[in-house]
């Protein structure tokens, strides 16, 4: 769907820009943009090289299982439904503490695999008869952790930063300040969601 709208756009500028005689505007706004979405990718490769070699940096010294270990009582509170040692567990927390840290590309791998181990303990419960959901459906600890994962807390937006830097921001870590804010209450907002819907699903049981 995005690509027919982008495809639209494009096309409904290039018609509107013949009749106006702008066609070469419209021409040399696209190299300049060209030139510029290089250049972007180039700051944006530097910058996630550095974040993700951190983090592997941190995942080799122990540091991410440290981590996750602490974030044992806010996954239990979250995903109260997934045992106590379940792999799962620990994609998730790398998955969050990525996202906290600003590495949304660091974060999707961990975010698949938590993913893919949600739908083998669903497997599991079908295969056991414990309140399973059907295998096209979406289990409740997988919609939590998609509403949790979209509405991220973000401690340092790496992304908007290095975009801001790019286009010549004279304090590009500005941002930081309404960043926590805005993730702290979508976040707020998600947790709060995600327990009122538990709520329900248990009471109309």
């Amino acid at each position: 769907m995005l690509n027919y709208l982008w495809a639209f756009m494009i096309l409904a500028g290039i018609l509107w820009a013949v009749p106006g005689g702008n066609v070469a505007a419209v021409a040399q706004g696209v190299l300049g943009a060209a030139g510029e979405a290089v250049s972007l990718c180039v700051t944006m490769l530097g910058v996630i090289s550095l974040w993700t070699g951190i983090l592997k940096v941190g995942e080799k010294a122990g540091l991410i299982d440290w981590l996750a270990g602490k974030m044992t009582p806010v996954l239990r509170f979250l995903f109260p439904g997934i045992p106590e040692g379940h792999p799962a567990n620990r994609f998730i927390a790398v998955n969050m503490i990525a996202n906290i840290l600003g590495l949304g590309w660091a974060a999707t791998p961990a975010g698949l695999k938590a993913m893919e181990e949600l739908a083998g303990l669903e497997e599991e419960r079908r295969e056991q008869s414990k309140n399973a959901v059907p295998p096209a459906a979406a289990s409740r600890e997988m919609c939590t952790f998609l509403i949790i994962n979209i509405s991220s807390l973000q401690l340092i937006p790496v992304n908007m930063i290095a975009y801001r830097t790019q286009y010549g921001s004279r304090s590009p870590a500005a941002i930081v300040g309404p960043a926590i804010a805005a993730t702290a209450v979508s976040t707020a907002v998600a947790v709060l969601f995600c327990r009122l819907m538990e709520r329900k699903d248990r009471s109309g049981r």
